[in-house]
């Protein structure tokens, strides 16, 4: 089958696009954004990436695949229904991929990458060869893709859009719940809904004090130690041996854009919403103790910014201290139909004085930096969505 991925270079299609080929189907996609290090390495696989015109899609194409996030007139999908091509959602496609196998599956408002990738590292030292398809790139793995014959899948599953219907699991785990795509409470409904009957294992950690005691991974954080204890549940739940899962966590490498560390003190962070950047400011500030944190950070887009812009506001006032330092930059602006009424100038407003400066751009970041190398202890980048912030990191750590 030849199937056409239309934003193929966003973590999630990414990852689509990779266990789609490792499946043996013929992969090609389309992106508003060519060259990025997503699609680059997507080509170096002989996938075939088109600018979004439509062009990629023609009558070869026996299936395009979208998300919640393509818009009715993108040309590849005005293309597919000209050529009569069926179009399907890209959670159906990933269900339907990992279909033949017991899927475990990570839900939670946060830590869903990072622990995915926990329990496919512990399964695969305890012997177990998962199939995993995670929401972010894992060193050592094929991007996000960890391609296993084994009996397990496991698989980050997307609640932001609710299409976590498709997904049928064997067993679960919820990291946790809280106030993003939609306010807690819908949010609990959701995963409610979605583990309950499971025939296998749910370890569930909403409302609960997770126990790190004795979990020990090379990350810094707090939220890492409990990403680790759930990874931990349920690797042993499903039959790995405790001292080997134990052993098997001392040697995970880590999640790319998850606190990803660049030389001594710039790291780069997928944080986008109050509460994980609450947990990556206290992970610095705990990791760097005897000196401040700069932290460079992208809102991802204007929906979620208008939506919580009253807990952005909050975090921010709570967490940067007098010898921290945020750098506001302005909206991603991922183009479309978007409602942009609203902007970080906002959100600058309702904090407090001296917490935090305006930037216009990635450069105008990076000139205030490096005239302020010396004054903190660690560096940071975070956000969703923008792929240049990466680059922004490593450019930091080269002065740093």
């Amino acid at each position: 089958m030849k199937r056409h991925l239309i934003g193929i270079g966003g973590v999630g299609m990414s990852a689509l696009a990779v266990a789609l080929a490792n499946l043996g189907d013929e992969v090609t996609g389309a992106d508003r954004t060519l060259g990025t290090r997503n699609i680059r390495f997507l080509e170096s696989l002989g996938i075939s990436c088109h600018p979004d015109d439509g062009s990629g899609v023609d009558g070869t194409v026996d299936e395009v695949i979208v998300s919640t996030a393509i818009e009715d007139d993108n040309p590849g999908l005005v293309a597919a229904k000209a050529f009569g091509i069926p179009v399907t959602h890209r959670a159906v496609a990933l269900a339907r991929a990992l279909a033949d196998r017991k899927l475990v599956a990570v839900v939670g408002t946060c830590g869903k990458s990072t622990v995915t990738a926990m329990l496919g590292h512990i399964l695969s030292a305890c012997g177990f060869d998962p199939f995993c398809v995670n929401g972010a790139n894992v060193p050592g793995w094929e991007g996000a893709v960890r391609f296993g014959r084994g009996e397990y899948a496991v698989a980050e599953v997307d609640e932001s859009d609710r299409s976590l219907v498709a997904f049928h699991p064997y067993a679960a785990i919820v990291t946790n719940s809280s106030a993003d795509h939609f306010s807690k409470e819908e949010m609990d409904r959701v995963f409610d809904s979605f583990v309950a009957g499971l025939p296998g294992p749910v370890i569930d950690a909403r409302n609960t004090e997770i126990d790190c005691n004795g979990v020990d991974v090379p990350m810094p954080g707090r939220h890492n130690r409990q990403n680790a204890t759930l990874a931990l549940r349920m690797a042993v739940a499903l039959g790995c041996d405790k001292e080997a899962a134990l052993a098997a966590l001392k040697s995970f490498r880590g999640v790319e854009r998850r606190l990803e560390r660049h030389g001594e003190r710039v790291y780069d962070d997928y944080a986008h919403n109050p509460e994980k950047i609450r947990a990556m400011w206290q992970a610095l500030a705990e990791a760097h103790p005897d000196g401040g944190i700069c932290v460079v950070w992208r809102p991802h887009g204007y929906a979620p910014l208008r939506k919580m812009m009253g807990e952005f506001a909050d975090a921010f006032n709570e967490i940067v201290r007098n010898r921290d330092k945020l750098l506001l930059l302005p909206v991603y602006d991922a183009g479309g139909t978007a409602d942009r009424t609203v902007s970080s100038d906002d959100l600058a407003q309702m904090l407090k004085p001296g917490v935090a400066i305006q930037v216009q751009d990635l450069d105008a970041a990076y000139g205030w930096i490096s005239q302020r190398i010396g004054n903190f202890a660690a560096f940071a980048v975070c956000g969703a969505r923008d792929p240049e912030l990466p680059a922004l990191a490593e450019r930091i750590a080269a002065i740093a």
